[in-house]
């Protein structure tokens, strides 16, 4: 089984929709966590994360982690929501080079980066959620090419 992680800023918003968009897509087929390279451990995803899911029929039941080196080992591959996070990821791991990309960069070839919406608005949410959910799908087709 492939070990998937994904990684934000404090595990509270992106990375926990994407863990939870895989994890309901995938139907077991991948290990999926998510991890915050600055969270506060324990956190609840935001309401905004949770309400947008549960309108999806996409359950969620999370509590933020701090990405550690126990989890940069579980990983096959580690996605980030931006480019900014890969780079802290690679200074602090440099021996995770081969296994880290930014979702919208593994998935889509984008440089482009998943914008945090901590603090903003429903539709902020909503389109965070729109842009997740259509990098997995690309994701799974990408995986399923390359087993």
């Amino acid at each position: 089984m492939r070990n998937i992680l994904f990684v934000c800023t404090g595990n509270t918003c992106r990375s926990p929709m994407a863990e939870a968009v895989l994890r309901h897509k995938a139907n077991s087929e991948y290990e999926v966590k998510s991890a915050g390279v600055f969270a506060h451990v324990g956190s609840p995803a935001s309401q905004n994360s949770v309400e947008v899911l549960t309108k999806q029929s996409i359950p969620i039941n999370h509590k933020s982690a701090q990405l550690d080196d126990e989890l940069i080992e579980w990983s096959d591959l580690i996605l980030t929501m931006t480019n900014a996070h890969k780079k802290l990821i690679l200074e602090r791991y440099p021996k995770a080079a081969d296994k880290v990309y930014s979702l919208l960069e593994f998935a889509l070839n984008s440089p482009a980066d998943i914008f945090d919406p901590f603090g903003g608005t429903i539709e902020d949410y909503r389109e965070v959620y729109e842009q997740i959910d259509e990098a997995i799908k690309q994701l799974l087709v990408k995986l399923k090419t390359h087993q």
